[in-house]
């Protein structure tokens, strides 16, 4: 696959920290908007002593939208699902948020999220940089997010 990386094993690959950077553009209005902070994929405490019991996902840092700044987070379950290169998607209180399949370096994903959907695109450049591009549209919400990871 051209352009991609093929992920073996998409626990191991998130685990440790990224550098984030978050453009979001809103479509229906041209207000735009960017996050900068860090995403930390550490071990969930199941006991077990691996990322295979699956990986609490961390964001944290400051959100500035037409022009004012101020601090965001939040937290994500990556859990196993049926294979290395998958993974099952929640959010802290444990409601499902989506599907990921990194086994050819590119997965499309979607969201309903009541009258809007979340339609996401997963691509890993190469072992330290990945990026997804969140389309949101619904009767209020015509968005583009768009996320670059570095590993720090």
């Amino acid at each position: 696959m051209a352009g991609y990386r093929p992920v073996d094993d998409v626990l191991a690959y998130l685990a440790g920290s990224w550098r984030v950077e978050r453009s979001v553009r809103d479509l229906a209005s041209g207000a735009q908007g960017t996050f900068r902070g860090v995403t930390v994929f550490e071990r969930l405490d199941g006991g077990g002593s691996g990322p295979s019991e699956g990986l609490l996902h961390h964001e944290s840092g400051t959100f500035v939208w037409q022009g004012v700044a101020r601090p965001a987070e939040r937290t994500l379950r990556f859990l196993p699902d049926g294979g290395a290169s998958r993974a099952d998607v929640r959010f802290a209180d444990g409601r499902p948020f989506h599907d990921l399949d990194l086994a050819t370096g590119r997965h499309v994903t979607d969201h309903p999220c009541s009258a809007d959907l979340y339609r996401g695109e997963f691509t890993v450049r190469d072992a330290d940089r990945w990026r997804t591009v969140w389309r949101v549209g619904g009767p209020a919400k015509d968005l583009v997010l768009t996320t670059d990871y570095t590993r720090t």
